[in-house]
């Protein structure tokens, strides 16, 4: 057909200029042959020249708006801002560093609503580069054979178009371009190349990473449930309270003055209206700063704490020496004794230290002092008593529960988290002791579950006092009775007398069964259990026993005191002590240490610590040196750390001194190879019969009461 004929003469002729000279004279006469169609005929109508010439029709929907003019031109603006309305507002993370969950402060407000990772690459980019050099060869062979395709490709097609024109015209110039058409086919390659980009496919498996939830459970807040009646006369009368203490806050109120003067009082007024809170709010942060500062102050006393070894010890066994650390004093407590030690038992480095005095003429009033070894120059905590103490305990427990017996024979519970330092317990004018309270020992807590402890004085009565509601409840233990001391009374009835009690100590596994001493220089064995008659009675001293203590290893054995200079080593189920050791001078106090069952240390009078080791020597001790600054200063009391090797000592100053053992004082057993052997209870004790048994005679029978 004519007309299909022209569109192929059309697309031949726009391949290259130089052919376009044969195909032109085809072109024009089919573009006549098109105008001579009429417009009767119905193949002109798909030209679509007359849809081009009808109006157009608005179609209008059914329930679209009809607006005037003014409303059309009516401009309406509206914002468009970075936020996304969809972000959440209040995200909450887990902060870290804080260790608590925070609110996000700033929200991200980009949406994605299309992303896709592409794989081009800018071909001035290293990674195209390489990719360049790597693929080089092949890259370069490629694109040659497609470069000569391409030309076969062209030359091909001016060849089939050469040959239909002619074919019109004349047979002859037909025959002349076919050996050309022949001789640039036989140049093309005869098979075509179905890719002709270098394109290379690659494939990569990547690890997904597990899906993991992870929760968190937390504690609802706590509720309570209010409930109560309101009257119109209880409105009233708070009311009536409210407006009176407005009132009086009114006339509280200095007058206001004008100038620099009135801004001066207000100031003086306000510092003067509430102290405690400003001390208060710097209280923490001062403590931080002293301990900071004694840090540096005692740096080398620190050090000596904690690494220095006595080089003389190496030279002999049988002798150690006490290396001075610490010392603990108060401005108030300079003129009273040390009338107890304790440590903590829960916290090694903290103890509790009690001021009294121990003459009866002179009692002023008693301070109990907190200290830290981190700490040495001021007590962490300090509480001040109408009365002397004579002795204070710490709660086994409860580290922060302090009971404390006075010289007026009372008894207090003090807390020291609590502000005013003030008694939550305290024994009645009626129950209390008649006499000075000389020791105090907690117990465990009753089935109620109520604290409880024992108190032993001087007027002869060992007592039970339980905390029970808000009060302090007294129960008369025993009575410590002196056998065959009657006296007649005004009536002539007979008066049993009682013995002074100055110590007391309970089993370390049986705590029903406890030691007291007296002043006569007796010591009882007794049951809480069992309150008409004691156990056993020791003719332990010839003057008052000042201190009696279980060995913490051996359930048989208990050590005593006295200021008849003398130290003795029991066995309870024998009526002579085992050992008697001579010190020369009053013994203060005595104890056992808690890393040995033959180690023990005593105080006396002269200002003197001595320390004895049984497995050394069973005769004299390994330390005797004097640790007063002072003369004529007395050592009154003496307690072991249970952790780290510190002996505490006070003395009737106020002052208390720390003093570090030297190895011989604290050596551990070792086998024949020099290696440490573990301590247990079981070689503790058996170490200590082997020792016993060599003074053990044939026991006396004990003597009924």
């Amino acid at each position: 057909m004519p007309k299909s004929k022209s569109n192929k003469s059309q697309v031949k002729t726009s391949s290259k200029s130089r052919k376009a000279a044969v195909a032109v004279k085809p072109k024009q006469e089919n573009i006549q042959e098109e105008e001579t169609f009429t417009a009767d005929d119905p193949d002109a109508l798909g030209l679509g020249f007359d849809d081009w010439l009808q109006p157009r029709q608005l179609i209008k929907p059914d329930d679209q708006l009809e607006l005037t003019d003014a409303e059309l031109k009516e401009e309406f603006t509206r914002i468009l801002d970075a936020c996304n309305p969809n972000a959440a507002k209040n995200l909450i993370r887990f902060n870290f560093s804080e260790a608590s969950y925070k609110q996000l402060a700033s929200i991200e407000q980009l949406a994605f609503h299309f992303s896709m990772d592409g794989c081009v690459l800018h071909k001035e980019s290293d990674a195209a580069r390489r990719q360049a050099t790597m693929h080089g060869a092949s890259v370069t062979a490629t694109s040659s054979i497609v470069i000569n395709v391409d030309e076969a490709a062209e030359e091909d097609d001016e060849t089939k178009q050469t040959s239909e024109e002619a074919e019109t015209q004349q047979q002859p110039q037909q025959q002349q371009q076919e050996p050309r058409a022949s001789s640039a086919k036989g140049d093309a390659p005869t098979t075509k190349i179905a890719n002709q980009f270098n394109c290379s496919e690659r494939a990569a498996q990547t690890y997904n990473n597990p899906f993991r939830d992870h929760g968190t459970q937390t504690e609802p807040p706590p509720r309570a449930v209010f409930k109560a009646n309101v009257s119109q006369w209880e409105i009233n009368d708070a009311y009536a309270v409210d407006f009176e203490s407005q009132q009086q806050k009114t006339k509280e109120k200095p007058k206001a003055t004008s100038g620099k003067g009135g801004d001066k009082t207000r100031r003086k007024f306000s510092a003067v209206e509430n102290p405690g809170e400003e001390l208060f709010r710097v209280a923490a942060t001062a403590r931080i700063v002293e301990r900071m500062v004694n840090q540096n102050t005692y740096d080398e006393i620190a050090q000596d704490f904690k690494y220095w070894e006595d080089p003389m010890d190496g030279t002999s066994d049988q002798e150690g020496t006490l290396l001075p650390l610490w010392r603990f004093a108060y401005e108030r407590t300079k003129r009273l004794a040390v009338t107890s030690l304790r440590w903590n038992p829960l916290y090694s480095d903290m103890f509790v230290v009690g001021h009294g005095s121990y003459e009866f003429t002179k009692q002023p009033r008693g301070v109990v002092c907190c200290y830290s070894l981190k700490n040495p120059s001021h007590p962490e905590q300090t509480i001040a008593t109408s009365c002397g103490v004579t002795c204070v305990d710490i709660h086994p427990t409860l580290p922060h529960t302090i009971a404390v017996g006075r010289y007026d024979g009372g008894v207090a519970i003090y807390d020291i988290k609590e502000r005013p330092r003030k008694p939550i317990y305290e024994s009645s004018a009626e129950s209390k002791h008649a006499d000075p309270v000389w020791q105090i020992k907690w117990q465990r807590d009753d089935v109620d579950d109520n604290i409880n402890f024992i108190s032993v004085s001087s007027d002869g009565r060992v007592c039970l006092w339980t905390a029970v509601k808000c009060e302090l409840a007294c129960t008369e233990v025993i009575q410590l009775l002196i056998a065959d001391a009657v006296s007649d009374g005004p009536d002539g009835t007979q008066l049993r007398t009682l013995g002074c009690g100055t110590t007391i100590d309970f089993h370390p596994t049986q705590t029903q069964m406890y030691l007291v001493g007296t002043e006569e220089g007796k010591i009882h064995k007794c049951l809480l259990s069992y309150s008409n008659r004691f156990l056993q009675t020791y003719d332990a001293h010839q003057m008052a026993v000042y201190g009696v203590q279980w060995n913490p290893f051996h359930p048989n054995v208990f050590i005593s005191c006295s200021a008849d200079w003398s130290v003795k080593i029991w066995d309870h189920t024998q009526t002579e002590p085992s050992f008697t050791f001579d010190l020369g001078s009053v013994v203060g106090d005595v104890a056992w240490a808690p890393h040995s069952s033959t180690v023990f240390a005593a105080c006396t009078c002269d200002g003197r610590v001595h320390v004895y080791d049984l497995s050394v020597s069973k005769h004299s001790a390994l330390c005797c040196q004097t640790v007063v600054q002072k003369k004529n200063t007395k050592l009154t009391h003496i307690a072991f750390n249970p952790v780290n090797p510190i002996i505490l000592a006070g003395d009737d100053r106020g002052a208390v001194m720390s003093l570090k053992l030297s190895p011989n004082l604290r050596k551990v057993k070792c086998d024949k190879k020099g290696q440490r052997l573990e301590s247990s209870p079981e070689t503790e004790v058996a170490k200590l019969d082997k020792i016993l048994d060599v003074v053990r005679e044939t026991p006396k029978p004990l003597k009924d009461m």
